[in-house]
């Protein structure tokens, strides 16, 4: 069996790990991070730095926030690719750039290991119940080799083509999530200003054409108020400024994924970027 590490214990990498020990993977985990105790807890082994966890392990996942935290860890002093072995597998479940997921595929070859770009989609709640869509870059048999794994994280896995084709799979959801929050916001706050119950406005729409799970569970947040983060609206914006860098590398105009990103700049600058992207329902209050 793989002996698997894992780097990134914030809201969506602790579950996670902790799904990989259930499913009977031996896990190790960085001493440093302030959840490694329950890990630990759990069955986990823990060692300083990112250079001995990678020597000890044949598959390391990392979880992190953003593309700089990512190479930082892979390519910093210490880092995944002073002590990766030969025949490893690295995974990245972050969502950062296509380019680097590419760079970093290449520098992982030199070194004689593989490696697979495979963002996720679900949130929080998809990292704690194991039901997570990955969308996976990278070689065939890299995919295979890790498919065992990914199944222990998620329920639907797709290897999506060569390295960074995950990532720009990732940039596509998060435009389509992005901009339906936003409608969602946008009719919500509608329906309120006219005088319709929110909960009925919800109840009604869910049995329609514009049924979605955006619609289900942000919804159901905006009603409530509750902008407590399964998603914080800063890293979204970050996932959105990847999908227009590539937009524009593609000369495809993204304009209403412009607008939302407008938008949750304006929510940033407003000190909103820690709270639930849904939170984008706050700039449409009125001004008081």
């Amino acid at each position: 069996m793989e002996k698997v590490g894992f780097i990134g214990l914030g809201i969506m990498g602790k579950p996670m790990a902790l799904n990989l020990l259930k499913a009977g993977y031996p896990v190790a985990v960085l001493s440093r991070n302030k959840a490694a105790g329950d890990l630990t807890a759990a069955g986990a082994q823990a060692y300083p730095t990112t250079k001995e966890l990678a020597q000890q392990c044949t598959v390391l996942f990392t979880m992190l926030p953003d593309t700089p935290d990512v190479e930082q860890v892979v390519s910093g002093p210490d880092g995944i690719l002073e002590g990766i072995q030969p025949g490893a597998l690295y995974i990245d479940m972050s969502t950062i750039s296509p380019a680097t997921a590419r760079s970093i595929h290449q520098l992982m070859q030199e070194k004689g290991a593989e490696s697979i770009d495979a963002p996720v989609s679900g949130g929080q709640v998809g990292a704690e119940n194991a039901s997570l869509s990955i969308m996976a870059g990278g070689s065939g048999p890299a995919f295979l080799r890790a498919l065992p794994l990914f199944q222990a994280l998620g329920k639907n896995v797709v290897h999506m083509g060569g390295p960074g084709a995950g990532q720009t799979t990732k940039a596509c959801n998060q435009m389509i999530v992005g901009i339906t929050i936003q409608a969602v916001a946008e009719a919500m706050a509608l329906a309120r200003e006219a005088g319709v119950d929110l909960a009925k406005t919800r109840e009604v729409l869910l049995g329609g054409f514009a049924q979605s799970r955006i619609l289900d569970l942000h919804g159901k947040r905006m009603i409530e108020r509750n902008f407590e983060p399964g998603g914080k609206l800063k890293f979204h914006k970050k996932d959105l400024n990847i999908a227009l860098q590539i937009g524009r590398e593609f000369s495809v105009p993204l304009m209403n994924t412009e607008l939302v990103s407008a938008q949750m700049d304006e929510a940033m600058k407003r000190g909103l970027g820690d709270l639930d992207h849904s939170a984008l329902l706050l700039l449409l209050d009125k001004k008081t």
